[in-house]
């Protein structure tokens, strides 16, 4: 399995969440970083995948725009959606963190 397979989880699995956040409760924000996050995920694997340059980077930079903003939800309010979200950023900053340092 290379890299693109988990990029485009990700993708999917960020957009869909942005999606109902916004489908739930009207949240705009929660469709607006949703779709971006999942859109930088998608272009990652699309790029890894086409073996054009900074596809992992990508993927990498929306792991970290993920858990920039899930993080510190998490710790604050201990409720089960940012922690969820906080665990898939850190698959995202490992996968793709590993994958870049393989590149250098």
């Amino acid at each position: 399995m290379g890299n693109d397979t988990p990029a485009f989880a990700l993708a999917l699995l960020t957009a869909a969440g942005g999606i109902t956040g916004f489908a739930r409760t009207g949240s705009v924000p929660s469709v607006a970083a949703g779709v971006t996050v999942g859109a930088l995920y998608g272009l990652g694997g699309l790029r890894i995948q086409k073996r054009q340059p900074y596809g992992v980077e990508l993927a990498l930079l929306a792991s970290v725009v993920l858990a920039g903003s899930s993080v510190p939800r998490a710790i604050r309010t201990q409720k089960p959606l940012p922690i969820g979200l906080s665990l898939v950023a850190l698959y995202g900053l490992v996968t793709f963190g590993v994958a870049y340092r393989n590149q250098l």
